[in-house]
């Protein structure tokens, strides 16, 4: 025996503007706008008015995914953060590796900005 499922409704953020916009600007009553769209709940449509009226004109960002975006966008934020460790590893990395090249340079005698100046045109130069 199969049981009566009971049917959720789910009204968009835009419609509930475009309810609450028509009721303050178009002066109909509740009733009126609730018998016009099928609205069962009585009190739905209060509830928006309490919610969005009079401040309805502010911009509101309505925002509509579908499971897989979700699950996209975690990933991304995941990989992101993945990249932000791997390149703050990368930049002590790259720190150590200048400290050690300054002290190889200080116990050899030379300049390290010059060593860096003379390695930089020779690479440039290479085809």
């Amino acid at each position: 025996m199969q049981k009566n499922k009971k049917i959720v409704i789910r009204y968009s953020e835009a419609f509930k503007h475009q309810i609450v916009k028509e009721i303050e600007e178009g002066g109909l009553a509740l009733e009126e706008v609730r018998v016009k769209y099928g609205i069962k709940g009585y009190s739905t449509i209060q509830g928006w008015i309490k919610r969005i009226g009079k401040l309805g004109a502010l911009p509101k960002i309505v925002r509509v995914e579908t499971p897989d975006e979700k699950s996209q966008i975690k990933e991304l934020e995941r990989q992101v953060q993945e990249l932000k460790n791997s390149l703050a590893e990368t930049q002590v990395r790259f720190l150590i590796a200048e400290s050690q090249f300054e002290v190889i340079c200080g116990q050899q005698g030379l300049d390290p900005e010059e060593v860096k100046k003379k390695l930089s045109a020779k690479l440039s130069s290479k085809p």
